[in-house]
């Protein structure tokens, strides 16, 4: 079997009304989604999604009339693209799904089939005030939810606060909680100072007395030694590298103590198969692999196979904020949207490949290029 070809089919969901995540000053008034298609001369494909893939047509050849199962020659591959371009992971999490459709088995399965099923958290992302949070916990509770994260604005750490405040008081001593404090990247554009080591340690102690779960990216990613010692100040779990550039940078979280909740996503950091090398290491270790993920449900599931696979947890990120952001508009492009069981967990997809059906009308109708 030799691929032929990788195409790519950009979509855009008009957003009405917009949706309005803490960490972007704009609201977003559309969600753009590419997917990612690698054929075969057999009639496999495979389809990832999770990033814009701008700029790649340029290095698509370099990978036709090449073995689409020979995953370590192509994850090497997006990795001198990577050095030179963009991070174009979305590209190994097709080939994942392309291996688990060409043996018959669910991606998870390759990659170790640890477990059928993770509990997820719902992590948010609008802007609301305490009580409104708070309510919104509650409703994600009914739902099955065990867990929910919260996103602190380092503008108004105060204002954030008092939201994770208002969600224990109202959620009670069984909600686990996490925060997110957003400090280890920035968007295009943000130049503004982060919150210094005091001010994040005096928050994080408050968290502590919270009981939070996990305190995510109070610092500069590459502030490790900052890292470090804020993990032995304030005796909170901390997590980050979910934007990490190279297996390195993860690993070095891991030899310096900085971290506890190791973060990779598939589809943006190091990609599947550099990330599953990370988390065994991770788990010999005694820490916690889980990765990040805010995406489309094909993101998702790509996560999922790879956490499912290695036996991360004991949580999965599940972009979840009603009614801002809903299953319906993070999945449009599917046929069925991605969508926790009553009792919490998400489940592997039991068919061949990362599971997951196309809606082609959809894909059809909100096709830009």
């Amino acid at each position: 079997m030799r691929i032929t070809g990788i195409r790519l089919r950009r979509l855009r969901l008009p957003l009405d009304p917009p949706f309005e995540p803490a960490w972007d000053p704009e609201p977003r008034r559309s969600f753009e989604a590419t997917l990612v298609y690698v054929d075969t001369d057999e009639g496999v494909t495979g389809i990832g999604s999770g990033d814009t893939m701008d700029g790649f047509e340029r290095y698509a050849g370099l990978f036709v009339g090449h073995d689409p199962l020979d995953v370590e020659r192509h994850v090497r591959v997006l990795e001198t693209i990577a050095f030179h371009g963009g991070r174009y992971w979305p590209v190994e999490a097709a080939l994942w799904d392309l291996a688990g459709k060409a043996k018959g088995l669910p991606t998870a399965q390759l990659l170790g089939g640890a477990s059928s099923a993770i509990p997820v958290y719902a992590s948010t992302a609008g802007r609301l005030a305490p009580g409104a949070r708070a309510e919104s916990a509650l409703t994600l509770r009914e739902l099955g939810f065990r867990a929910l994260k919260i996103r602190i604005d380092k503008e108004v750490p105060e204002a954030g606060l008092a939201a994770v405040t208002a969600v224990r008081e109202a959620g009670g001593a069984d909600l686990e909680i996490m925060v997110d404090l957003n400090q280890g990247w920035r968007m295009p554009g943000d130049v503004a100072p982060l919150l210094g080591y005091e001010a994040v340690a005096a928050l994080a102690a408050r968290l502590r007395d919270l009981d939070v779960l996990w305190l995510e990216e109070p610092l500069a990613g590459e502030d490790v030694e900052g890292l470090a010692r804020l993990r032995a100040d304030s005796g909170l779990r901390l997590a980050g590298g979910e934007m990490a550039r190279t297996p390195r940078e993860l690993a070095g979280y891991v030899e310096r103590g900085a971290l506890d909740v190791l973060q990779p996503d598939a589809v943006l950091a190091v990609g599947v198969l550099r990330a599953r090398e990370l988390a065994e290491r991770v788990l010999a270790a005694g820490l916690w692999f889980t990765p990040h993920t805010w995406t489309n449900g094909i993101g998702i599931l790509t996560n999922l196979h790879l956490a499912a696979g290695v036996g991360g947890g004991p949580f999965l990120e599940l972009p979840f904020d009603p009614p801002g952001w809903t299953p319906e508009r993070r999945d449009f492009m599917l046929a069925e949207a991605v969508q926790p069981s009553a009792d919490g967990t998400l489940a592997v997809p039991d068919r061949p490949g990362l599971g997951f059906e196309l809606d082609e009308e959809a894909v059809e109708r909100y096709t830009v290029s």
